[in-house]
């Protein structure tokens, strides 16, 4: 296929001084691990890898399969970052399958005749909402490279399941039943999980999608291209081009899109190497936290420190205060990728926390080489799903898949939900003066995404685990937490996760019920004001191989799991 032609792999570490690509490994068995959100998309990934199948090839049965179990989260119809380890060659490779605005797009995409922003809750059901699917077109790139199974081979499972039924989980049922989204009101969505008897099913129902099954059974037989052209495509651009508020997707803007693949951003972190995607994942804000942090002891502090969960509120107001004003798309914009993580401006952003003394709110700086921006607009809701595999060949992948908000817009094309990702956009293009913010919606441009799947490697470049979350904009702080507490107060990785979630940003602090009430009450003393919250909808999955052995966490937020082969 054209896009396969696009793919480029690189050494982990480009952007590393004297990083290079690993000496070919020799050959060895690993044992397989799958963690993902759904017990069902776990096995149908493990099924894939004891046919002798790879870690990519493991991914796609495993997102077909959430696209059908947990279709409030991601799916077929949405987008995805990943970032695989090749074992053989020793290369890292940063896979983006971002979705696209129409080319006709700009920044009145989510303005009123008035030029007000739309409601959020109003724009998030629309036509509009809805950009290119990039998340199968990734996997298909990322397969003709890296896969070993035909194409054909890897849908058997979801397709079974949607042909036969499953079981509806709580967590889906819980959606279901609270209908206080606006896709609840969504035709499809009444339509798809109707009893029959003018409710909705719920947990422990069984739900059937034989138009899904349908799906699977052409993108085997027909391959990724479905998603270029033809009736599907054509299906979903009718279906966007629906009211309220129609979108403007045309069959070219499909034809024109390709997923993006290259060199991951790399940087270190103690005696650690983390690699993200580049923008525009905000993946390289995630590093510059994890920089920030570096300048303290935090394995001094412990977990039990207040002082150790201050400099992650730190961390992540300064990180989220540079964030939201200079990353985005950076083939549309020129986001300081560098100059966020510039080892003199990163210790002018540390020198500003006083362990013991809360800091004032604090705005962006002014990193190297950076632009000026206005300030941003943008909402982010939490959704999302995040898994990790790999193979018996050592291959491995980090992967967040989302359809934005639950169950996107809520409208169905071919058995699964279009994503409402142009909603990342900022509403609000430019400011009166006519200044742009970074994140404003252009043709063809990808919006800016907090997803940032994470790879590790220890000090002489070999992989040693990975980790990722859902969770909206707060993503950011899940995953700086989580890697805090792997890398820095050495918890398993289940500790790590379930740790109570910290989410800080200029404007408020938000912790997560859970954590120790001294803790709590020695940060109040530092002079914080914090909103405590019964729960953060973290979504984290990781693995770390240590010793020998396989250390897998699943949030207990969700109904994840990690599965081990032989």
């Amino acid at each position: 296929m054209q896009s396969r032609r696009f793919l480029l792999t690189v050494a982990l570490g480009l952007g590393l001084s004297g990083c290079a690509t690993l000496s070919p490994a020799p050959r060895e068995r690993f044992t397989p691990v799958v963690a993902a959100a759904n017990p069902l998309a776990a096995r149908a990934g493990m099924e894939i890898l004891a046919r002798g199948g790879t870690a990519v090839d493991a991914a796609i049965a495993v997102q077909a399969t959430l696209s059908l179990v947990e279709p409030q989260s991601s799916g077929l119809g949405g987008g995805a970052f990943m970032v695989y380890y090749d074992r053989k060659t020793g290369q890292t490779t940063a896979y983006n399958g971002r979705e696209t605005a129409p080319k006709s797009a700009d920044g009145t995409l989510f303005l009123k005749p008035d030029g007000t922003p739309l409601p959020f809750g109003e724009a998030v059901v629309s036509g509009r909402a809805t950009g290119v699917p990039g998340a199968v077109l990734m996997l298909d790139m990322a397969h003709a490279q890296h896969g070993k199974l035909a194409w054909k081979d890897l849908f058997h499972t979801p397709e079974k399941l949607a042909e036969e039924g499953f079981v509806i989980s709580p967590r889906l049922g819980n959606y279901l039943a609270s209908g206080r989204f606006p896709q609840s009101q969504t035709p499809d969505v009444k339509t798809y999980f109707g009893d029959g008897a003018g409710g909705v099913k719920k947990t422990g129902d069984v739900l059937k999608n034989p138009a899904y099954a349908q799906t699977l059974r052409t993108l085997a037989d027909k391959g990724a291209v479905i998603f270029r052209e033809g009736p599907l495509v054509e299906a979903m651009i009718a279906k966007t081009h629906e009211g309220p508020l129609p979108g403007d997707l045309q069959p070219l803007d499909f034809k024109m899109y390709f997923p993006k693949s290259g060199a991951p951003v790399c940087d270190t972190y103690r005696v650690y190497i983390i690699c993200v995607p580049e923008p525009p994942s905000s993946g390289v804000s995630l590093l510059q936290a994890l920089k920030i942090v570096e300048a303290f002891p935090m394995n001094a502090y412990g977990v039990n420190d207040a002082r150790g969960w201050q400099v992650i509120i730190e961390a992540e107001r300064l990180m989220y205060a540079d964030r939201d004003q200079y990353v985005a798309d950076n083939d549309f914009v020129s986001v300081p990728v560098t100059g966020l993580r510039d080892p003199a401006y990163v210790r002018s952003r540390a020198a500003t926390i006083s362990i013991g003394k809360a800091s004032p709110a604090p705005t962006y700086g002014t990193p190297p080489t950076a632009v000026a921006w206005a300030k941003d607009a943008t909402q982010e809701p939490a959704g999302t799903t995040h898994f990790v595999i790999r193979d018996r060949y050592g291959n491995a992948l980090s992967m967040t898949t989302t359809v934005e908000s639950i169950f996107g817009t809520g409208r169905m094309v071919g058995g699964f939900f279009l994503n409402n990702q142009l909603t990342d956009f900022s509403f609000t293009p430019v400011t009166k003066a006519g200044q742009k913010v970074a994140n404003a919606v252009e043709g063809g441009k990808r919006p800016r995404s907090s997803m940032s799947p994470v790879l590790i490697f220890d000090k002489d470049k070999r992989l040693i685990g990975m980790i990722g979350s859902p969770g909206g904009s707060s993503i950011l702080s899940y995953n700086l937490k989580a890697l805090v507490g792997m890398l820095d107060w050495n918890l398993s990785v289940q500790e790590a996760v379930a740790l109570p979630n910290i989410v800080a940003n200029p404007a408020a602090i938000r912790i997560e019920a859970g954590l120790k009430p001294e803790i709590l009450q020695g940060l109040k003393d530092m002079g914080y004001t914090i909103q405590e919250v019964q729960g953060e909808n973290s979504g984290l999955h990781g693995v770390m191989f240590r010793n020998g052995g396989i250390d897998g966490g699943a949030d207990p937020r969700r109904e994840g799991v990690v599965l081990t082969g032989q």
